[in-house]
């Protein structure tokens, strides 16, 4: 990742993923093109909504944004000083992937080396980047048949990705923290009680929904600001919604993801056509954000 320290470096030129300290644009002016997670600022995608995946002790595990054509998960890791630490991630993800009978290959993507896994009609993309003590990986997941247009996507996310690495010590590829939104912690400390009260809510995409709250200022007779912009960050952070584990996966889709334990080869989201189609009914106004603007020029 070569990044100019000559000129000025802002979000929007796609050269990310880009390192908070090397930017000159600052974290508030993507309140509404970003979903802030502490450790990541990643892109939201127009026409998409934020999911958030909670493990079996009802904690969250995964945050994605979910496409019509499929999911995207980013996440950033601890590094050594010197790069490389990609490279044997890769060598390392598609051995392992491999031994779990998915169909894996490595190809040359815009950063170097992505691994793809095919099983069962659902194709699995990590691409990673080596950054300044992180590395930060993007995984894609969703039917086959759509793969190439979801790398695209993919790759446009992480160009737009801002890693927040932090002074505090890491060892090599433990994961930076994650630190939810405000809104979306309080749905999810929601979403934990009613699955603590009831552990099958979980299991069920209906059951814990966290988008039941409108936006604020959505009401004719509010006297307050006006609410967030439909279908940017804030406004998909606020109707975002919480699952139980694996609500996603299927069984081979387990497999896939249970071959890539060890962070930071880990966790390849499932793909689930029913949430992964766009509701033709009612469609998203476009965000502010310039992932998907970008990846339509590109089409």
């Amino acid at each position: 990742m070569a990044q100019d320290g000559s000129e000025e470096l802002r979000v929007g030129q796609a050269r990310g993923p880009y390192d908070i300290d090397a930017l000159a644009t600052r974290p508030q002016e993507l309140e509404n093109s970003h979903l802030d997670l502490g450790s990541v600022l990643v892109p939201v995608v127009e026409g998409g909504q934020v999911t958030v995946e909670m493990s079996e002790a009802h904690q969250p595990q995964n945050v994605y944004l979910v496409t019509p054509i499929g999911r995207i998960s980013v996440s950033a890791f601890a590094a050594p000083k010197s790069p490389g630490m990609w490279r044997e991630v890769v060598r390392e993800l598609a051995g392992s992937l491999r031994d779990d009978g998915a169909a894996t290959s490595v190809e040359d993507g815009h950063w170097g080396r992505e691994v793809v896994a095919d099983k069962d009609g659902v194709t699995h993309r990590f691409i990673g980047v080596d950054g300044p003590r992180w590395l930060v990986r993007c995984v894609g997941s969703g039917p086959t048949a759509n793969a190439d247009d979801l790398a695209r996507l993919s790759r446009a996310v992480l160009a737009e990705t801002v890693v927040r690495r932090g002074s505090e010590p890491f060892p090599p590829r433990d994961p930076l923290p994650i630190v939810l939104p405000p809104v979306l912690a309080e749905q999810v400390a929601a979403a934990q009680q009613q699955m603590f009260a009831d552990p099958a809510a979980g299991q069920d995409p209906q059951a814990a929904p966290a988008d039941q709250a409108p936006a604020a200022g959505n009401d004719a007779d509010s006297t307050e600001e006006p609410g967030p912009v439909a279908g940017g960050a804030l406004d998909q952070v606020a109707h975002a919604t919480v699952y139980g584990d694996n609500t996603y996966r299927d069984d081979a889709d387990t497999a896939v993801a249970d071959a890539a334990d060890a962070p930071p080869a880990s966790e390849p989201p499932a793909s689930d056509p029913a949430a992964d189609t766009a509701d033709d009914d009612d469609p998203q106004p476009p965000s502010s954000g310039s992932a998907m603007q970008r990846f339509l020029r590109r089409r």
